[in-house]
């Protein structure tokens, strides 16, 4: 029995693998031609889908940000003494920087500060960057 059981296993295993040899070949021709196709199909589809839930989702602003803080009295030489949120602070020192062009011209990054602006951030010259957390230290 052991014998007759390892003869028919030796004849399938050649019989496979010649088969899959030969239909190997032309497959791999064909499937780059087909496989090609659907992905150019499937790219648009992709495109399209998050494009229409962008607009369903809006953006609330966080209530930290919102919040009105009172400016110092150095702050409220530029920007006024109403007590305004920290994203309008940030604007109306941007007005300021922007009318009495005070953004360097050489590095756009940094600030050159007047002397309202320099009671406020202490520096004659500050990056964008540190701007914010100066002005920061001068609302309550």
């Amino acid at each position: 029995m052991a014998t007759a059981t390892k003869a028919p296993a030796k004849k399938a295993a050649p019989a496979k693998k010649a088969a899959p040899a030969k239909k190997a070949a032309p497959a791999k021709k064909a499937a780059p031609a087909k496989k090609a196709a659907p992905a150019k199909k499937a790219a648009p589809a992709k495109k399209a889908a998050p494009a229409k839930k962008a607009p369903a989702k809006k953006r609330t602003p966080s209530a930290a940000f919102m919040k009105p803080l009172t400016p110092s009295a150095a702050l409220a030489a530029i920007i006024g003494d109403k007590a305004l949120p920290r994203t309008e602070v940030t604007k109306k020192v941007w007005e300021y920087i922007k009318k009495n062009s005070l953004q360097d011209k050489a590095k756009r990054t940094l600030i050159n500060a007047d002397a309202k602006l320099k009671e406020v951030l202490g520096k004659a010259q500050v990056s964008m960057f540190e701007m914010t957390k100066l002005i920061s230290n001068h609302l309550k």
